[in-house]
């Protein structure tokens, strides 16, 4: 199924992207005051959920290297694809054929899809106040990684590839980054189709910090996850943490995915 985009279509859909990128690359106030809660949580959170934390980041930084368990299933998201537009059979390099406007529709449906597990998962966890952080946060970012995939190939670019993985680590840090973080990941991401074998093979060698991109990930829960610390109460907050988290990680997905399938439908133009 290949439908034909123009020119103009596709430039006035990449003006919509980076209206999205200019109105994120400030800093919400939340975000500027939420490593000190954080700093609080370390300080009163048992030391077995910070072993279980720790534990938790070892297994996805092996994620970059090779896969492992986040890897998510290929062909669920290719079922998905083929139930949206009437095809069958269809592989990566099919969905890479689509218009624009189905690979939108399939991963936005992907990310509200995510978002509903994610907020029954922090409801769930909230009973228990801040003693079931150590099941929440883990599975937080288990489903941060499987959605960016899932994302990922709606757009047909196969998170299979090792360099496809780091692309989606650079989103995840994206969203928990500062003003200046944000910027300069923006800056490498739209770089990234247009880098040569060596400076991606450099990017990868630089993502073996990725202690650094996950500890940024783990303070963004900040003076948010404070208030799961609730019993009973943290139902509430935890369901709505989650579900918020998971609208920016989908959103930011979304949409640096598709400016770069854009990016690569405007040169196919030329």
């Amino acid at each position: 199924m290949t439908q034909y985009e123009t020119k103009e279509y596709l430039l006035q859909e990449l003006k919509t992207v980076a209206k999205w990128e200019k109105d994120h690359k400030g800093l919400w106030f939340w975000e500027k005051i939420g490593k000190l809660p954080f700093m609080i949580l370390d300080r009163i959170t048992p030391k077995m959920v910070h072993k279980k934390l720790g534990q938790a980041l070892d297994e996805i930084g092996s994620y970059i290297q090779k896969g492992g368990s986040y890897l998510t299933n290929e062909k669920e998201v290719l079922k998905r694809i083929e139930k949206q537009t009437g095809n069958e059979e269809m592989g990566i390099s099919e969905v890479k054929e689509l218009p624009l406007q189905v690979m939108d529709e399939v991963s936005q449906a992907i990310v509200v899809s995510r978002k509903k597990v994610a907020m029954t998962q922090g409801a769930t966890t909230g009973i228990g106040g801040f003693l079931t952080l150590s099941i929440d946060i883990p599975f937080i970012l288990g489903i941060s990684l499987k959605t960016l995939q899932e994302i990922a190939l709606s757009y047909g670019y196969d998170p299979n590839e090792q360099s496809e993985r780091v692309f989606i680590i650079k989103c995840l840090q994206f969203v928990s980054s500062d003003i200046v973080g944000k910027q300069a990941i923006l800056q490498e991401l739209s770089e990234f189709n247009q880098a040569s074998p060596n400076k991606k093979d450099q990017t990868i060698s630089q993502l073996q910090g990725w202690r650094e991109v996950m500890a940024s990930f783990r303070d963004n829960f900040g003076w948010k996850k404070l208030f799961q610390m609730i019993p009973i109460a943290g139902i509430l907050f935890g369901a709505f943490i989650n579900k918020s988290m998971m609208h920016d990680i989908g959103e930011a997905g979304r949409m640096l995915y598709r400016k770069r399938r854009i990016l690569e439908k405007l040169e196919a133009h030329v």
